[in-house]
């Protein structure tokens, strides 16, 4: 998807004296063929991917650079979860390169995290190729997510962020009512759920919620969220949203009121500028789609060929 090459504010994390491999790198993990990529304009910068589509990118020099443009707003949904310099308990599902869960604990010290990644030998890959501070409050768990999500304590989290792709596609048991329940059993009163979700132009292969049509997941998952969250407000480039291309769309959702004005000058401020729709707005985008259930769910749309070319 859409990325940058502009550093975050908030410092840099000290130089590892590690030996680093600057040649690609392919594995064979459980999902399928993983590959870390060195990032040219970057000493210590990796991109992963997965069977050819973008996953993560790190930078070992800089926790606080966030790369893909979804993962800055991501990131600012992090940074916008507690008041300034409050540790926080983050639950990410979907783990790939840790991306987040590093961003979260460089920029809000002593947050207590828990990852959830089903991918036990990309964990692995990780783990060694892309190492971590090893003093980071991170668990790393290899399980399905929602099988992991029913063990988080209530009122656990005060942020929860699902990013979870299986071919670059979200796993159908991940987008529906069920399992927003669930997600909203572990959030503390005032709690963040953000979702990565993909759509847009050229998608195929998904049928529920609003049908067929352009944007028919990301509308459908838009109702969904409205049964589960009294709030929400959802993030894009304006392309996507008009479905002129295929793309990441975050979803925000709360049971508190969301800080949209804030949310709205940082993503126009991105070198990859978004939009943000809320309230009435949102409403009609989603167009009387219908929410999903664990009936009706099926996996997220793949990407039209030539998406990752």
């Amino acid at each position: 998807m859409a990325k940058n090459k502009r550093a975050r504010d908030g410092g840099t994390a000290p130089a590892r004296r590690t030996r680093q491999r600057r040649e690609p790198l392919s594995v064979p993990v459980d999902g399928g063929l993983a590959q870390l990529r060195p990032d040219p304009d970057r000493a210590r910068g990796w991109t992963l991917l997965l069977d050819g589509a973008p996953q993560s990118h790190v930078d070992l020099d800089d926790p606080a650079y966030l790369d893909f443009a979804y993962q800055r707003r991501l990131g600012h949904i992090a940074d916008l979860a507690a008041p300034y310099g409050r540790p926080v308990h983050a639950l990410h599902l979907g783990g790939g390169a840790l991306t987040l869960a590093r961003y979260t604990a460089f920029t809000r010290p002593r947050s207590t995290q828990q990852v959830v990644e089903v991918d036990a030998a990309l964990v692995r890959l990780v783990r060694r190729e892309l190492p971590w501070d090893g003093g980071w409050r991170i668990r790393v768990r290899s399980a399905d997510a929602r099988a992991a999500l029913a063990r988080i304590p209530d009122a656990w989290a005060d942020l929860v962020i699902c990013d979870v792709f299986n071919g670059a596609r979200t796993p159908a048991h991940l987008t529906s009512g069920e399992f927003l329940a669930e997600v909203r059993r572990t959030l503390r009163p005032g709690g963040f759920y953000a979702a990565n979700l993909a759509d847009g132009s050229g998608a195929s292969g998904v049928r529920d919620g609003a049908g067929a049509g352009p944007l028919a997941h990301l509308r459908a998952q838009i109702a969904t969220a409205q049964g589960a969250f009294g709030e929400l407000c959802l993030i894009a480039d304006p392309a996507v949203l008009r479905a002129r291309r295929f793309g990441n769309a975050v979803l925000l959702a709360s049971d508190r009121e969301l800080p949209v004005a804030e949310l709205t000058r940082r993503t126009a401020a991105d070198p990859h500028p978004g939009r943000v729709e809320h309230g009435p707005a949102l409403v009609a985008f989603a167009g009387g789609a219908r929410a999903v259930t664990d009936a009706t769910a099926v996996p997220s749309p793949a990407p039209p060929a030539g998406t990752f070319g």
